[in-house]
């Protein structure tokens, strides 16, 4: 494995550095998997199954305790129909 040397504004790397620990990652272990999305060595599709999962799972997002029924949900797409 090969060791890479980038320059970064101190500010940047500082907020990279904070998100990547609430994310329970490290800058490197990002850019690595920037990279290996970047040259396609993964796979396009697992490396976006990846990044949709990692999403999901760092969400902040919620339902506010509103949850449709399957009535409310058929009547919405009869709705758009017309």
């Amino acid at each position: 494995m090969s060791t890479l040397t980038i320059t970064v504004d101190d500010e940047i790397l500082r907020k990279a550095e904070q998100r990547a620990k609430q994310e329970g990652s490290s800058v490197d272990e990002v850019l690595r998997r920037l990279l290996d999305s970047y040259v396609g060595t993964c796979g396009d599709q697992f490396t976006a199954a990846q990044n949709i999962l990692e999403l999901a799972k760092n969400s902040k997002a919620g339902h506010l305790g509103k949850r449709w029924t399957r009535d409310e949900l058929y009547d919405r797409r009869v709705l758009r129909q017309r």
